[in-house]
């Protein structure tokens, strides 16, 4: 719905739809609630929160410290914000919205199809895990680094008896640390970034001394406890069976040695990529981001996309943290009530925006300090698996490349399949266009980026309700 149409109707009548109920999804309500407005707040989890303040199932009895850490001040507010909250929204839990078309979201609850009209969308869907693949990690006892989080979280379970935790960026620390905190052996701590790149950081990493103290405390933590860490590891494998799954890892050390540490799991991340399919299917315009090396949402500095009543804020635009997540709702939100003609405060405005521009150059500094190592997608083995959905490998994607041309994602998804299982590329897609592109010889950006598809995530349905999700289906 054009904005010029929001402003003709009253508070009451405008339909908005948040769709997330993390930090972002949360401070975007809060600041509608206060203008009069009643959301309605979709979200596929069953509990608010987030992934990052994700709460802990009902009848569950940890304390905030033990569950969040370092966090657990931030994670409790946020949650007595929602529950302040939840009287004043229509909040439905455990809905996942697996489609779109103008003015309408297509969404399953329990097993049962349900359309949701809108005048208003504000996209609020967060981030999952940023995978670079290595030899074996197909096998079972293979995790992301979120999906070793949320078993810890939601089901107050190690992903394994011996864990070794790879990969770059503050969720690695993050993540290793509560193990170690919940009483797990962690078996080392590798990360493929070098010590040199996190002292050229610093300057821009000293715009939040707090956190970059706190993320200190972590590391002494893992020393402390005389975890392994490693830096500059170039990972080779991931050892094991597909009778047994896994049974260590490999990887070859800053110096050049080659390193074998036993384990039953491995956890893998490298930042976080932005959740951007939904705001694919509306059709919002996308831009490459160069400090992280990814495609994201071309938005203003409030929140607005490309598709007008369409908004978007925290990480499903970019990267930038639970606080800035925060600070971009309330932007999102502004944005909305001035598109509907009301008044927002030129201070509040200006207070955000001061906040989040202190968060952008935080996390420009992350970037520096722990880059995504593109190079390793160009020097997989071509039997190293690409898309763990279909068992795509390096070589079948390379030979989509030089034998048939395919030097753009979408055509090489065409030919090799690369992309087309369960997790519709959320997974593969980036280390895919690395690997089109080292074998190309062309940038990265030059190849594209895979277009979003229905269903966004696999969903179960009743029978009864399949036909009626074929005919939204595209």
């Amino acid at each position: 719905m054009a904005i010029a149409r929001l402003k003709d109707l009253h508070n009451e009548e405008v339909r908005v739809v948040i769709v997330g109920a993390g930090p972002a999804g949360t401070r975007c309500a809060e600041t509608l609630v206060a203008a009069g407005i009643r959301p309605i707040v979709l979200d596929e989890n069953r509990r608010d929160g987030g992934q990052i303040y994700r709460r802990q199932p009902e009848g569950f009895r940890r304390d905030y410290a033990t569950l969040y850490g370092s966090e657990a001040d931030k994670a409790k507010a946020l949650h007595d914000s929602f529950d302040r909250l939840r009287e004043q929204i229509d909040y439905r839990p455990d809905t996942l919205v697996w489609s779109l078309t103008p003015g309408q979201l297509h969404c399953v609850s329990q097993g049962r199809h349900t359309s949701v009209d809108y005048d208003a969308l504000i996209l609020c869907t967060g981030a999952t895990d940023r995978l670079m693949p290595v030899a074996g990690w197909q096998l079972a006892g293979a995790y992301s680094l979120g999906g070793a989080q949320i078993a810890l979280k939601a089901q107050a379970v190690a992903i394994g008896r011996r864990v070794v935790f790879m990969g770059s960026g503050p969720l690695l620390y993050l993540v290793a640390s509560q193990y170690l905190k919940a009483g797990a052996e962690v078996a080392a701590v590798l990360d493929t970034s070098p010590l040199r790149k996190r002292i050229a950081a610093l300057p821009k990493l000293l715009a939040r001394p707090a956190v970059l103290f706190t993320g200190m405390k972590l590391l002494a933590k893992l020393y402390l406890a005389r975890i392994p860490l490693h830096l500059g590891v170039v990972p080779q494998q991931v050892l094991g069976d597909a009778a047994s799954g896994v049974s260590g890892v490999r990887v070859r050390t800053a110096p050049g040695d080659s390193l074998q540490i036993d384990c039953d799991a491995v956890a893998l991340g490298y930042h976080l990529r932005p959740e951007t399919q939904l705001a694919d299917l509306a059709g919002c315009r996308m831009r490459f981001h160069e400090p992280s090396q990814q495609w994201v949402l071309d938005i203003d500095e409030q929140g607005r996309t490309s598709v007008e009543g369409v908004y978007a804020a925290g990480d499903g635009t970019r990267i930038r943290g639970a606080d800035a997540a925060e600070h971009a709702g309330r932007l999102a939100a502004m944005a909305l009530l001035q598109d509907m003609g009301q008044q927002v405060s030129g201070e509040a405005l200006a207070q955000q925006r001061r906040a989040l521009a202190v968060m952008e150059q935080f996390s420009r500094g992350l970037y520096q300090a722990f880059p995504w190592p593109a190079g390793q997608a160009g020097a997989l083995a071509d039997a190293a698996i690409v898309c763990r959905c279909e068992m795509i490998s390096a070589g079948e994607l390379r030979d989509a490349v030089r034998a048939k041309g395919a030097c753009e994602v979408n055509r090489a998804k065409a030919f090799s399949r690369v992309g087309m299982g369960r997790c519709q590329g959320r997974y593969c897609s980036q280390v895919g266009a690395e690997v089109i592109a080292a074998a190309a010889g062309v940038p990265v950006e030059s190849v594209g980026r895979q277009r979003g598809q229905a269903p966004v995530k696999p969903l179960s349905m009743l029978t009864e309700d399949i036909k009626q999700v074929d005919e939204v289906s595209p």
